[in-house]
């Protein structure tokens, strides 16, 4: 589904990925960790191709296809979507004209997906305007739903988050990535988490830690994550540095 061949990322002057691989297979769910400012959410940003970041070098191959230069519109048609953790509020746009568009686009009945998000009450309201961190990111999650990217990226979708809503939140990310048997899935997913409480709901099949822009370890998610409670983000890089001796 996505290959990330050595990307290196400029931000201005400042080197913020530097020769990031990592492959995900059809159907498979990645989870990213790391500190904050490690460059997490830039890895996300450039696979969508948003902001004004400049590839230095690497590819970004998503079903065959080389998208590293394509602007944003055309990876979105491909299937490529993204939930930003921080999304822009649009007071003029009503999270119910934004989704109705998208259900004429795509073919899907946002009325109900907007009910099982318990994002009703937000319909009439301007997009991401005065929203609470739980009504962002419903909302976000609905504009998913209903156009159903074959690439989800979702960038800590616990953030700001109460326990309540990190289940409605973990319900539909699992129901959008269709996680029974490998093999029946249609969607393949790279999450960025920080609090861990979201691989309650998803059965993610492999994880990764990125620091200082390079991915540092990798392995079962369950597990990094275990390690990074115990030992903390130091306990990544001293791994790494065992192996390279």
């Amino acid at each position: 589904m996505l290959t990330v061949e050595k990307l290196s990322v400029k931000a201005g002057e400042r080197l913020i990925l530097d020769e990031v691989s990592l492959t995900i297979p059809a159907g498979e769910t990645h989870i990213l960790m790391g500190p904050n400012g490690s460059g997490k959410s830039t890895l996300l940003r450039v696979i969508m191709g948003l902001g004004d970041l400049e590839v230095v070098s690497g590819r970004i191959i998503f079903q065959g296809r080389d998208v590293t230069k394509l602007p944003i519109d055309e990876r979105a048609r491909l299937g490529i979507g993204l939930a930003m953790q921080h999304s822009p509020s649009l007071p003029e746009v009503t999270l119910k004209g934004l989704a109705q568009v998208l259900g004429d686009r795509y073919k899907n009945d946002w009325r109900s997906l907007a009910t099982a998000l318990n994002c009703d009450y937000l319909l009439e309201r301007g997009l991401n305007d005065r929203f609470s961190g739980g009504e962002s990111k419903r909302a976000e999650l609905l504009q998913l739903l209903i156009q159903r990217p074959q690439l989800l990226l979702v960038d800590e979708p616990e953030s700001g988050v109460d326990l309540v809503n990190i289940a409605v939140v973990g319900k539909a990310l699992h129901q959008l990535l269709k996680q029974g048997k490998i093999k029946d899935r249609e969607h393949s997913g790279l999450v960025i988490t920080h609090t861990g409480h979201i691989l309650n709901y998803l059965n993610a099949d492999q994880g990764y830690v990125m620091i200082n822009g390079k991915l540092v370890c990798e392995g079962n998610p369950r597990d990094l994550f275990e390690e990074i409670s115990k030992h903390g983000f130091e306990g990544c890089v001293a791994c790494a540095e065992c192996k390279r001796r």
